[in-house]
């Protein structure tokens, strides 16, 4: 059974909610102002190079610009957080927040400069790992829906179309959500690839 009392999961929902309402009572720019990966495109990343702001790689993913956005990120972080904490423990489930959430803010900020923000890099790389481990790990003994999948990688696609952008004046981070992706899609290959070795 997949427990109810997650910490990190937990700990993941409740700063996202918590920075969400420091954002609607006053103290946006506050809170821009530490969060945020960098307040500039140019030059590159001064606070985390030379102010050793390091926590700026990471906590543009507890940004959220709208409910809707908030709402569908902790849904999906519930979801998929919990599977991995039950099956890989709390540790695992930082390390991939953490791997992840690091990987996919610099890859957006490269692309598109430092005005973003979202747990949905995140939520694209525990749905790479879960769906990797499940597919080709005999061990993990969790295998996804084929159509959370389907709905997954539609959304992607349908994100990357700029569908959402032209018609609703939604922008999305599809560059997070592709090395989001990516990152938690290698380290589930990485380890199916050690399990395999040592059998």
């Amino acid at each position: 059974m997949i427990p109810r009392s997650p910490p990190v999961t937990i700990a993941l929902v409740a700063l996202s909610l918590i920075i969400y309402l420091l954002m609607n009572i006053g103290l946006r720019t506050d809170v821009l102002s530490v969060l945020l990966i960098s307040a500039y495109h140019r030059p590159v990343l001064p606070e985390i190079l030379h102010g050793h702001q390091w926590w700026r790689l990471f906590t543009p993913i507890f940004l959220h610009f709208s409910i809707f956005h908030l709402v569908f990120n902790l849904l999906w972080t519930w979801e998929f957080g919990r599977l991995i904490e039950w099956r890989n423990g709390p540790w695992m489930l930082a390390f991939l927040t953490a791997m992840i959430g690091a990987a996919s803010n610099l890859v957006q900020f490269l692309d598109a400069g430092p005005l973003f923000g979202g747990l949905s890099g995140v939520i694209y790389g525990y749905f790479g790992y879960l769906w990797i481990r499940g597919r080709f790990s005999r061990r993990f003994a969790v295998s996804l829906n084929p159509a959370v999948v389907k709905l997954m990688l539609g959304w992607f696609v349908i994100c990357w179309s700029g569908v959402l952008e032209r018609f609703f004046g939604i922008l999305v981070a599809n560059s997070a959500h592709t090395a989001g992706l990516a990152a938690g899609a290698m380290v589930a290959a990485v380890i199916c690839a050690h399990e395999r070795l040592r059998t």
